[in-house]
């Protein structure tokens, strides 16, 4: 099979592409892939920078979408059906394994390209909102980053879950139409996002940028108000001057999802469960963004570094 190779640490442009044996565990699914999911950790990865380091060389890729052609007895899957997966590595790749409960069952509804940009998208935003935020009927959520694969799914998922009016930060107008048809009711510039929105306006930030907007996110909130911390994909991590949180009544709420959910056996499939009604409805529907072919690793990865992208890249072996 054909594979995306990282043998060295030097960036995007270093990864290859490879032929590896087939492969087969009696104890995972394997899975044809039809669409790999490619995300930031990724790209950090090329350089050594994740704080997962696999032992060179190694194949990248978490998630994927793909159909199974085999499954351990009792796994509830069966050859020829459509799911998607995590699997952690090994995704960029005509073939790829998977743990069984990390492997789902897709909804006829959803297409490869898609499946592959839900899970970790989805479940992170899932666990931030629903689990670490506790969002409320009727609450206002601001968005930064809102035409990223992080950002869509986070405008799908807070107004699926009952938020009653959500905004969407971007960069430029073009993003902007990407944050309106994901259901943004309102869409700010970054460079003035503060002023558009108001202080203490807002109940829930979810913030996957980080950086030099991270006090103005904090002067936006409500009392009680929230601040989701996602990632950095703006590069630098900001500091909190704790005595803003204590005057103003607001928490600011680490979101590591993979470290939580992915220990405790059974917890993204129960965060699965909650989310699928709401994809099966087409509530949630993942916005695809460029796709590139397996060759292409390098153009794919190296397009997440300009913060340029919009919806979830994909690669199609």
């Amino acid at each position: 099979m054909r594979a995306i190779h990282i043998s060295s640490l030097d960036g995007p442009d270093a990864v290859e592409v490879v032929e590896l044996p087939d492969l087969r565990d009696n104890e995972l699914v394997t899975i044809e892939v039809k669409a790999a999911g490619v995300a930031f950790p990724e790209l950090l990865q090329t350089r050594g920078l994740y704080q997962l380091k696999p032992e060179l060389p190694f194949v990248p890729g978490a998630e994927v979408a793909g159909v199974v052609t085999a499954a351990p007895e009792g796994s509830g899957l069966a050859v020829g059906d459509r799911v998607a997966a995590l699997t952690l590595l090994g995704g960029f790749a005509e073939q790829a394994l998977a743990r069984p409960d990390l492997t789902f069952a897709l909804p006829d509804e959803l297409g490869f390209e898609e499946a592959a940009s839900f899970t970790f998208n989805y479940a992170t935003v899932y666990f931030a909102l629903v689990e670490r935020g506790h969002l409320a009927e009727g609450e206002t959520v601001l968005v930064h980053g809102a035409a990223g694969g992080i950002g869509t799914a986070a405008i799908q998922m807070a107004k699926a879950f009952g938020a009653g009016k959500v905004i969407g930060v971007v960069s430029t107008p073009e993003k902007g139409e990407i944050a309106r048809a994901a259901g943004a009711d309102e869409v700010v510039p970054a460079d003035d996002f503060l002023e558009a929105v108001g202080k203490a306006s807002v109940d829930i930030i979810v913030d996957p940028v980080g950086g030099d907007r991270f006090t103005d996110s904090l002067r936006s909130l409500r009392e009680h108000g929230r601040l989701l911390v996602i990632g950095f994909t703006a590069g630098s991590i900001p500091e909190v001057k704790v005595n803003r949180l204590l005057l103003n009544n607001v928490s600011v709420v680490g979101v590591g999802w993979g470290a939580y959910a992915l220990s405790r056996p059974g917890h993204v499939g129960r965060e699965w469960e909650a989310m699928l009604p709401h994809l099966r409805s087409g509530a949630l529907r993942p916005v695809v963004g460029a796709t590139h072919p397996l060759e292409d690793a390098s153009v794919a990865l190296r397009s997440l570094e300009g913060r340029s992208v919009t919806g979830k890249v994909v690669l199609v072996p």
